[in-house]
């Protein structure tokens, strides 16, 4: 019977160096795994974080190992290229960092050994992901597991695979479950024996048979259905010769149909089903991507208090154990592969592999309804290199798995009828209109267009949201980081999208903050703040709650602002989230009355006179927090860019006269300000032969000219320092501000 040794106590450290060292150098760290060696560096902001190669190092006894005839290092996450050396001789080389591989070491074993593996997290034009709004933390970041076999035993070479594939098929009230596995180095007068067992553990049926492949019927099938009853069976197969078991693999999977209808949405075992949710990045504050199974537990915990029905698992493959909890919980998971940003035409092998892996390693996880094949990769504009990049993946999923559906996260400016958005059967779109210019209210009219020019295409949004951090006011406008923006513009979209059923699905971008190195803005440099929850999960944003008051059954009721205490207007407005009908609001102890409202948002007027204690009661439930009367605005509430070169209120900003505080759209609008910017625009972004404009190595069209118009002039080049890596002056900005102080605004 197989072993499995866990490996991840004591390795051998060494930070960028290449060379295999023949003994563990003395001057090496010892750490433990999981580890990423950008925990720090990759959350502080500056786009400097340590991007090379490292090497892991740990000595093996072999006497001290299980007897085995075969000896796999199982390696579950190492980002994002790696090579493992065993006594000196490289054995393999695996690019990719977020998939489980496996090395096969057993013919170069000696009696004491030294194991080494390379990690290099370099930027480079083969491997994805290079160009995306998040770290790509180094470092062997998941478990690493020494597996012992006999020579028979059940597949371990195959792009990391369980070994083991299970296909359910639902007809009527019963299923046919096909089970087939992978024998490596099977003999005559061995066979296998096939068995389901029940939730409790109970067998239901089994069949021996010396073929790979079996299909046992399950009658009065008990479905997988959601968080409604997340029901899972496992399948199991052992590997027998003359009655003893010689290796057994095993699989949890869940019976359920699903459908994606683009007029009904989606639709788990005959039942309209809406998904809204989540997306989700898989590292935390101090951790980076070295998360432990409790880490993985707290999130999962988090998504189903909120009410999440389904989960978009961005931007690459997640952990296993993750997965795991996703089946338990009963949510509908979105996986996907980090084909993301900018398309390289050197990297479509990798993009394959990255999917096959994906899909074989996560076939039997019935949470599983589509895979992605890439994220925003028409940013740029789509040739005839991405599109049959796209084609060939889209082709692979279905000859892979005909038993789910392609999708794909298109990017704002992708234009509606762009051949990229024909390829897979349903199709997401990125929108931030609200955040990255434009309006809250143009999100569901945008969807009601798509809709109606494609009616066959199943549409949903994959991402939407907006930045907040531990700022405040009474008077929140985009743009200003503030968690009461934040709390108005997910008000806003929630009504937008939770009534347009056709959606197939919606995912809040994103449900944690996460580490994004290359961001110096909303005071916190170094991170993505458009979570609903904290970076280290200790704080659920006003935001949160408005989404527990429409998905969630657990009755509650929640008192916006809570760290919004002090207040200068001589009446406050207060916002309640309750999934309850009627909330009634006090005001030290005297009641203001009590609200109803369908859409789960109550609002009150306050009188604002020296302290007051606000209690918000719903049913059985209640809450509180404070206000306080004051007579100048606290300025600790007020966004501070942390190292700004130069603050909004910094600036110049005469009446009827343009500055670096208004919008691009406002400068472009002007003759003189739109030569201005062109002139910039030119030496700063960077031109081409035929006269087009690049940013970031992309080419400044129509379409991102008008999402870029929804930004300050400040705030534009402040994302440009850190996104597109030009660093700008105090001394610059002032000069452009005085330019532009010369120009009329445009008149309203």
């Amino acid at each position: 019977m197989r072993t499995i040794l866990n490996l991840n106590r004591k390795w051998a450290f060494g930070k960028a160096v290449s060379e295999i060292p023949a003994v563990i150098p003395a001057e090496w760290n010892f750490v433990n795994l999981p580890h990423s060696w950008n925990a720090i560096d990759g959350q502080d902001g500056d786009n400097d974080y340590f991007r090379g190669t490292c090497i892991y190092a740990k000595t093996i006894d072999k006497m001290e190992l299980p007897e085995a005839d075969r000896y796999y290092l199982e390696i579950k996450g190492a980002n994002s290229s790696a090579e493992v050396y065993l006594n000196g001789k490289k054995l393999a080389t695996h690019h990719g960092g977020y998939s489980t591989w496996r090395v096969d070491l057993t013919d170069s074993l000696e009696p004491m050994n030294l194991l080494a593996i390379s990690v290099d997290n370099a930027a480079n034009e083969t491997v994805y992901p290079q160009m995306a709004d998040f770290t790509f933390y180094g470092g062997i970041y998941r478990d690493i597991n020494l597996i012992c076999v006999s020579e028979s035993h059940f597949d371990l070479d195959y792009y990391g695979g369980p070994g083991l594939k299970v296909t359910p098929i639902v007809e009527g009230t019963d299923a046919k479950v096909e089970i087939e596995a992978y024998v490596t180095n099977s003999k005559m007068g061995q066979g296998l024996r096939f068995s389901i067992l029940n939730a409790e553990g109970e067998l239901v049926t089994e069949g021996v048979t010396d073929e790979q492949k079996a299909v046992l019927l399950l009658n009065n099938v008990h479905l997988w259905n959601g968080k409604k009853d997340p029901y899972l069976y496992t399948a199991k197969v052992e590997l027998l010769e003359d009655g003893i078991v010689l290796d057994a693999v095993s699989a949890r999977f869940g019976c359920r149909t699903f459908a994606i209808d683009p007029d009904r949405g989606f639709i788990l075992n005959g039942e309209e089903y809406p998904l809204r949710g989540v997306s989700r990045h898989q590292d935390r504050w101090g951790f980076g991507n070295a998360l432990l199974p409790e880490h993985h537990e707290e999130d999962i915990d988090l998504i189903c208090e909120m009410g999440a029905t389904t989960i978009r698992l961005a931007h690459y493959q997640h952990d296993q154990y993750f997965y795991d909890l996703c089946d338990e919980r009963g949510l509908v998971i979105w996986a996907e592969i980090p084909y993301i940003s900018k398309h390289m035409p050197t990297g479509r092998e990798n993009t394959v592999s990255q999917m096959k892996e994906l899909i074989i390693q996560n076939y039997n996880h019935p949470s599983i309804v589509v895979w992605g094949l890439s994220n925003e990769i028409s940013i740029g504009g789509s040739d005839e290199d991405l599109l049959e990049n796209h084609r060939i993946l889209n082709a692979l999923c279905h000859e892979m798995d005909p038993t789910r559906k392609t999708t794909i996260a298109a990017v704002s400016m992708c234009k509606m009828e762009d051949p990229y958005l024909q390829i897979p059967d349903v199709v997401s779109y990125n929108h931030y209109f609200g955040w990255y210019g434009g309006e809250t209210d143009m999100n569901g009219p945008w969807f009601d267009k798509f809709h109606a020019m494609h009616p066959n295409i199943p549409i949903g949004c994959s991402e939407y949201g907006c930045e907040a951090l531990n700022w405040h006011t009474s008077d929140p406008m985009q743009g200003d980081y503030t968690e009461e923006y934040q709390a108005y513009y997910h008000e806003e979209l929630i009504k937008q999208f939770f009534s347009r059923k056709y959606l197939w699905a919606t995912h809040v971008w994103n449900m944690f903050d996460f580490g994004a190195d290359a961001r110096n803005e909303g005071g916190e440099n170094g991170q993505n703040h458009k979570g609903l929850v904290t970076f280290d999960r200790k704080y659920k944003k006003d935001s949160f709650y408005a989404y527990k008051a429409w998905l969630s059954d657990d009755p509650f009721v929640h008192l916006c602002g809570k760290r919004y205490i002090d207040r200068v207007e001589e009446v406050t407005k207060v916002t309640v989230y309750s999934n309850l009908p009627e909330v009634e609001l006090f005001a030290n102890g005297e009641s203001l009355g009590k609200k109803a409202a369908e859409d789960h948002f109550f609002y009150f007027d306050v009188p604002n006179v020296g302290e007051t204690k606000l209690v918000a009661v719903a049913g059985e439930h209640k809450d509180e927090s404070l206000i306080r009367k004051v007579d100048t605005f606290n300025e600790s509430y007020r966004l501070k860019e942390k190292g700004a070169i130069l603050n909004w209120f910094d600036i110049e900003a005469p009446e009827g006269y343009l500055s670096l505080n208004d919008k691009m759209s406002d400068v472009l609008a002007t003759i003189k300000g739109k030569m201005l910017f062109m002139s910039l625009a030119g030496k700063m972004l960077g031109g081409s032969k035929d006269g087009k404009m690049k940013a970031a190595g992309f080419e400044v069209g129509p379409e991102m000219m008008s999402m870029m118009g929804g930004f300050t002039v400040l705030r534009l080049f402040t994302l440009m320092g850190g996104m597109a890596d030009m660093k700008f002056t105090k001394e610059q900005l002032l000069d452009l501000n005085a330019k532009l102080n010369k120009i009329k605004s445009p008149k309203k």
